[in-house]
């Protein structure tokens, strides 16, 4: 698909309306149409782009055979029954993070794209930062070695939804979220941490998790708040490698711990980006210009913008210009660890990811 490629936006709440934005910093690409339940807020933002449809059904928007493509900004719970709506209907996709509140709604949705024969892809950001871009280069050119060990890390002082001031309340309910700090931040660092260890072989998970901090009393009550503040994991990978998962909206610590990743022959923190080996019997730690690198990737490789953010990647994927991440697969694996964590917690013992598929319940709710 080298033309322009025709764009359908479903939810344009504050998630949706950063799409809209994005979408109109690229070019090659066209918003048709939005849709959301609040009707007036559709044709509000619509109007305000200059978009020509505006729905307060997503199945008008997905009836628009313009549309190539759409971008679902929902609810986790509300991910799996839209975006395989609109593959039914010959869309590709391309949903919000997490992929889905449960790991066999995940599954649905990437076995009915790979059925339907259709792209889908999931919004993980941090895959497009300067630092991940880079560590990949370090790691495809051999400085990690033999990768055997990870550290994924999201941590916040004071940052739960809605509780502590930003947000709504739906962030903090298990039945439209699915779950908590995991769901909402763990899914970049976990995702991205999978990428550049190179696989998605999940074997075993252990995990616990916490709602320890106190909350203002009347926000307690008012959002239902439900979900974990903060998740631990242990995850055992294909080819001996482990991963070990530490993610919290609220700690009392500091936020300047950074996610790694370990190898035979060097080390990555990923913020700010720094390499650890062994030169001549000497440790060394080395830090690099990124900007300088940036500057000349830009310059020299033609397809480097197509990696400057997930909608340009996903729209230069589309157009066929850049073979797409499979975003679609490090969120499954994604969901299927968060969920392993979860089981483990309930069941008080490492699980399988077996076990997690055989346990795992649909959250999806189609109330749209």
């Amino acid at each position: 698909m080298n033309e322009q490629v025709k764009v359908g936006i479903i939810g344009v709440g504050q998630i949706g309306k950063r799409h809209v934005e994005r979408y109109g910093e690229l070019s090659g690409v066209k918003i048709l149409a939005v849709a959301d339940v609040n009707e007036v807020e559709a044709a509000r933002v619509a109007q305000a782009n200059a978009i020509p449809h505006a729905f307060a059904d997503f199945r008008d928007l997905l009836a628009l055979d313009e549309i190539h493509a759409v971008d679902v900004c929902l609810h986790n719970n509300l991910h799996a029954p839209v975006s395989i709506a609109a593959m039914e209907a010959g869309k590709h996709v391309f949903c919000e993070k997490p992929i889905a509140g449960s790991y066999v709604d995940a599954l649905n949705m990437v076995e009915a794209a790979r059925r339907l024969d259709r792209q889908l892809g999931v919004q993980i950001r941090d895959l497009f930062s300067m630092p991940v871009k880079a560590a990949k280069r370090l790691i495809d050119a051999g400085y990690l070695g033999k990768i055997y060990y990870a550290r994924s890390v999201g941590l916040r002082r004071r940052g739960r939804p809605y509780v502590d001031g930003y947000g709504t309340f739906n962030f903090v309910r298990k039945e439209v979220a699915g779950g908590g700090a995991i769901l909402d931040m763990g899914v970049y660092h976990i995702a991205t941490v999978l990428y550049l260890m190179g696989t998605t072989d999940v074997r075993t998970v252990s995990g616990v998790t916490y709602q320890e901090l106190a909350m203002y009393p009347d926000r307690r009550e008012i959002s239902g708040y439900n979900v974990e503040e903060m998740g631990l994991g242990l995850v055992r990978l294909d080819k001996d490698m482990t991963l070990d998962i530490e993610e919290s909206w609220a700690i009392h610590y500091e936020e300047s711990e950074s996610s790694k990743i370990l190898g035979s022959k060097g080390g990555l923190k990923l913020d700010p980006l720094t390499y650890f080996t062994t030169i001549a019997d000497l440790e060394m730690s080395g830090t690099f210009d990124l900007g300088r690198a940036d500057f000349r990737w830009h310059s020299c490789d033609e397809t480097f913008d197509a990696y400057d953010s997930p909608e340009a990647h996903w729209i230069a994927g589309l157009q066929g210009r850049v073979e797409m991440i499979d975003t679609a697969g490090l969120a499954l694996a994604t969901s299927l660890i968060s969920e392993g964590i979860y089981l483990s917690n309930q069941l008080g013992r490492e699980v399988t990811a077996e076990e997690v598929g055989e346990h795992s319940v649909s959250t999806a709710t189609s109330r749209l």
